[in-house]
């Protein structure tokens, strides 16, 4: 098979080794050489920076490993590629971006054996494989990557800031594309989310020291305690060195991924200025047997012994930085699995279009051998996953990147992020989450006033108008997300109304109630001339059913919003009809009482006590109750009133009584009636007829004046719209007694027992007697 040459992006798309260290120059007229190659029907092109100036860099050789681990565990595998193998050349880009990129052309040309005779340039800046700018399929259309995109970075450390509560933040970037279309990414997250930014400077390890001294003033004169450096590491060296000679300490850290782990900096003497960071880093995965196949050299032998990698301790055999190696070896294997797909299409749809390598690469989907699942968006990255680094020393005094979290862009918004605070070392060495914000929280009954020319984040606290409320706290906590309402509400207002679940309940139950009045109205009306309807005056009857239908359809006059007439309506209605109601009630027992007499030999108490009497003795009882309700309403009636003072996020609209002395008179004589009703029924419960309707008076009577003896204490303590609740159900409850005590037996003779509906069934035990 004819050998083909595939660029693999595996530092320009798995790390950010591509860096400008001072000036770099090629020798004119040198030659590309692979550092490591092997031969192969297919050969993966790997470009590292295994010098840097004049110096090895160890970290290149342990990337180089493990491409090459990946590309023999592929070979070795017979149901990938079967038939195929796979070579490698590894080039040394020196760390120049010149010749860096000038290989990945020859590599892509197939002519790598070109000379080099450029002469020297200045350096430029470089893009880092996880720059937002590459994931552009206009301008990089063929680059992919298995490390996530600083876009999801940037949104990670906005979100992150925000979860610990700080709006109030400065920022360092690296004056690149990498920090710059980061911090351009942090900037719009962290303005959606509430953030303010007092300051972002640009920083460069080439910066003049004039340069480098105006940050640490710009810094030491702000008021936020957070700073989010979105820089590499030698930056934050140089920055670390002048931040310490100028003893700016105190600072809370927060790190992108290019040095939040990075293991020189932090055993620097330095390392109190960054102490406590937190900060973003690639999850800690591994590749099995991956270590074992790097630590396998013997780099001098003699005689009688070996040396092992395995047996020394240095930054060659350090595998701290194992997740990156993972994800070289994740980028071979998309390589491989491309090829796969390819090659699988060409031998089953020969008539078919040969297909575009890119669209088959992004269609990629697979799972590696310890089951991590790799897969490429639209743009060609991977999805977003982040472990929440914490730099802390132990007990030892040794520093230490401790694991207090996670961020994964693939869960819902809610779920992304978690960190588990009581693991967290802060600045300073607290535990305590430090206080960034430009102005703090207002207080209940204040509203925020941006102050003029600042951010929003700065602002004055005034207070709200009457009737408006911030909130209950001065700021909402939720999932440790704090932020101030910007400007008062109406407060939250209360009352029974018609639409929630307790007001339909009530009026169903007074509808009801009003209904079965009505049909035993009807029924007593349809069996109006036999005796049992006679017996106690039909007139009395037909004026208690009329009299209880009001009862219950005066209870909807307390749902609703309150308002003048429903106010003065609700108390004077239910007033009179239940003093209308005990009257009429009152009057049949006097006739009961009456009847009796009247039955015993040279009686005639009966012409006392006749049809006109009771009519006017009905009369007379509620036009005292009349009397007395217009005496509440002229001398103070009452009042819809907002209710501010029992809850203080909000307003109770009920009808203040206006003269309480009004409203008890009225419950009062209610009472009085009842009472001197009860005391009657009592009295003739005795009297010896087959229907005795004194004692079931009696029995309505006492249901009567047991619910409203009951209702003062609840009415008194009842919150809110449950005052008027309590009330209603008063009503009801009584209304329903009288009803149920005094006409259900009636029915049910009229109904169910017609023969019992004689006169000398009412009347026997009388005429016995």
């Amino acid at each position: 098979m004819e050998s083909i040459f595939i660029l693999l992006h595996v530092v320009m798309a798995i790390i950010n080794f591509f860096r400008i260290n001072g000036t770099f120059c090629s020798l004119q007229g040198e030659l590309l050489y692979p550092q490591l190659s092997k031969e192969g029907d297919i050969i993966v092109g790997g470009i590292l920076p295994f010098h840097s100036r004049w110096e090895v860099t160890d970290l290149s050789y342990l990337f180089s490993q493990s491409l090459i681990y990946a590309i023999e565990e592929i070979n070795n595998n017979s149901s990938l590629l079967p038939g195929i193998s796979l070579g490698y050349k590894i080039y040394d880009s020196c760390s120049s971006t010149a010749i860096g990129v000038r290989m990945a052309m020859a590599l892509v040309n197939g002519n790598e054996n070109a000379v080099l005779d450029e002469p020297c340039t200045k350096p430029a800046q470089v893009h880092y494989s996880t720059c937002e700018c590459l994931s552009s399929k206009q301008k990089y259309p063929s680059f992919l990557r298995t490390i996530p995109s600083d876009y999801y970075q940037s949104r990670a450390l906005a979100e992150m800031v925000k979860y610990f509560g700080w709006t109030w933040v400065g920022a360092i970037r690296r004056d690149d594309d990498y920090g710059n279309s980061g911090m351009a990414a942090f900037i719009e997250a962290a303005e959606q989310l509430g953030i303010c930014l007092e300051y972002t400077l640009p920083f460069f390890r080439t910066y003049s020291q004039e340069k480098v001294l105006r940050i640490i003033e710009q810094i030491k004169s702000s008021t936020s305690r957070v700073i989010v450096g979105f820089v590499d590491t030698w930056d934050l060296e140089i920055l670390v060195q002048a931040f310490f000679e100028h003893n700016v300490t105190g600072y809370q850290w927060v790190g992108t991924e290019a040095w939040i782990f990075d293991l020189e900096l932090a055993t620097a003497d330095k390392y109190s200025i960054l102490q406590g960071a937190i900060g973003l880093s690639i999850p800690n995965t591994t590749v099995t047997g991956l270590k074992e196949f790097i630590l396998d050299i013997h780099p001098l032998k003699s005689a009688g012994s070996q040396e092992k990698l395995s047996e020394v301790e240095n930054t060659f055999t350090d595998m701290s930085l194992m997740p990156i190696f993972t994800n070289v070896y994740k980028a071979v294997y998309a390589v491989a699995h491309t090829l796969h797909d390819l090659f699988g299409c060409t031998q089953t749809c020969p008539t078919k279009k040969q297909p575009d390598p890119l669209t088959v690469s992004i269609k990629v989907h697979f799972q590696t051998k310890e089951g991590e699942e790799v897969y490429f968006d639209k743009n060609g990255d991977p999805p977003a996953k982040y472990e929440i680094i914490n730099w802390q020393k132990n007990k030892e005094h040794q520093h230490e990147f401790v694991n207090v979290g996670f961020y994964d862009s693939s869960f819902p918004a809610r779920n992304r992020l978690a960190v588990n605070m009581t693991s967290v070392v802060w600045a300073r060495n607290t535990n305590q989450v430090p206080v960034s914000v430009c102005s703090e929280s207002c207080p209940p009954g204040t509203r925020k006033a941006v102050q003029k020319g600042k951010p929003i984040c700065c602002f004055d606290c005034i207070p709200c108008a009457e009737g408006e409320i911030s909130n209950m706290t001065g700021e909402k906590q939720e999932i440790n997300i704090k932020y101030s309402l910007d400007k008062c509400i109406k407060k939250e207002t209360e009352f029974l109304s018609y639409e929630e679940t307790m007001g339909i309940l009530l009026t169903a139950v007074s509808i009801i109630g009003a209904f079965i009045t009505l049909v035993i109205a009807i029924m007593f009306f349809r069996y109006k001339n036999t005796p049992i309807v006679r017996a106690n005056n039909s007139e009395l009857s037909f004026l208690l059913l009329f009299s209880l239908s009001l009862c219950f359809l005066c209870s909807l006059t307390f749902i609703g919003r309150p308002s003048e007439w429903s106010c003065v309506l609700r108390h004077t209605a239910f007033g009179i009809t239940f003093v209308l109601c005990i009257s009429c009630v009152l009057g049949k027992t006097i006739v009961v009482l009456m009847a009796f007499r009247a039955t015993l030999p040279g009686s005639n108490v009966m012409k006392w006590f006749g049809p006109p009497q009771q009519r006017l003795s009905v009369l007379a009882f509620t036009l005292i109750q009349v009397l007395i309700c217009v005496l509440w309403l002229t001398t103070s009636p009452p009042f819809p009133y907002n209710n501010m003072h029992y809850y203080k996020d909000k307003i109770i609209l009920e009808c203040h009584l206006g003269s309480t002395i009004g409203f008890w008179a009225v419950l009062g004589y209610i009472g009085l009636l009842a009472l001197l009703c009860f005391i009657l029924a009592f009295l003739a419960r005795k009297l010896p007829d087959n229907f005795n309707e004194a004692k079931f008076i009696t029995f309505s009577m006492l249901i009567f004046c047991a619910v409203w003896i009951t209702f003062i204490p609840a009415y008194v303590s009842s919150p809110g719209k449950f005052t008027v609740a309590v009330e209603i159900f008063a009503i009801l409850a009584s209304s329903f007694g009288l009803l149920f005590c005094i006409f259900l037996p009636k029915c049910y003779i009229i109904i169910l027992k017609p023969e019992k509906n004689t006169k000398k069934q009412i009347m026997g035990k009388v005429l016995a007697k």
